[in-house]
């Protein structure tokens, strides 16, 4: 049994220490917020926060995790009000399928949290994940209006 602390909430689950974080968290924990997309940790759609860093966590162990802090797109929010990146992201209307967007705001949060007023290039070059309907100028709009509110 391992224990994680995930949105500020304990949960002992009963998983192999090199299981991905990502089956830990959906499969035992039931947040399902957090999205398999390649399972090599090349798109992104998994991406969550451990101790704050912008983890793709289907290649991630969970015993890499034990004793940690992890953030989903679930645990964003803060007494019910939304992240401002969230809020963006509403805003400028990004998803199209959705698929992708929890892993690429939970990468946008970390983005501003690291450069508060990015570029477009700093937005390039930190933002890997992979949006297959193509919302990249949205995205970038939205990081934006997020960095400016």
């Amino acid at each position: 049994m391992l224990r994680l602390n995930i949105n500020g909430k304990d949960y002992d689950v009963d998983v192999e220490p090199e299981t991905p974080l990502l089956w830990a968290i959906r499969e035992n924990v039931g947040l399902t917020g957090t999205k398999y997309g390649c399972g090599i940790a090349q798109c992104g759609a998994c991406t969550v926060h451990v101790d704050g860093v912008a983890t793709r966590s289907c290649s991630f162990p969970v015993s890499g995790a034990v004793g940690t802090k992890i953030t989903t797109i679930e645990g964003l929010a803060q007494n019910g009000i939304l992240h401002k990146v969230q809020k963006a992201w509403i805003e400028h209307d990004v998803p199209q399928c959705g698929y992708c967007q929890s892993g690429q705001i939970m990468a946008a949060v970390e983005l501003l949290k690291n450069k508060p007023k990015p570029t477009d290039a700093d937005i390039d070059r930190e933002m890997t994940n992979i949006c297959r309907c193509g919302t990249f100028q949205q995205i970038r709009a939205a990081i934006h209006a997020a960095a400016n509110a």
